[in-house]
């Protein structure tokens, strides 16, 4: 079992932390944003610069425009994406990642990365299971 290096031993400090494991901790909703099919996607997607909304629809096959538009407002609550409205007609609006969203952005293209490069044996491992 790994322990977390030098772990939090004040109430702030707990709390500054957050328990991903605690049932109401509000990183949980973060994880689920991030960690979402669409959010994982847009985010790497974003990591190639500022796109607009129907950019993004197009690279991200499958995103209906429904969630297109939650996934951006979740993630740009959570502070990792900005949405950028220029005042004309007809409207036109761009996406990007914040610092904070640069950040995570490439740890979750990292685990990405990671699953592209071992898919063939995990679809292995799948195959196997289901003989």
């Amino acid at each position: 079992m790994t322990e977390i290096p030098n772990p939090p031993t004040t109430l702030a400090e707990r709390l500054q932390r957050g328990n991903l494991f605690a049932e109401k901790c509000p990183s949980r909703d973060i994880l689920t944003h991030v960690t979402s099919r669409w959010g994982v996607l847009l985010l790497v997607a974003l990591l190639s610069g500022t796109h607009r909304f129907s950019e993004l629809r197009r690279k991200v096959g499958g995103i209906s425009e429904k969630m297109l538009a939650q996934t951006l407002q979740w993630l740009e609550s959570d502070g990792f994406v900005e949405r950028i409205a220029y005042p004309v007609i007809p409207p036109h609006v761009e996406y990007r990642l914040t610092p904070l969203g640069q950040e995570i952005a490439q740890k979750v293209e990292s685990l990405a990365d990671w699953i592209e490069v071992n898919l063939p044996d995990i679809l292995a491992a799948k195959r196997q299971k289901a003989e």
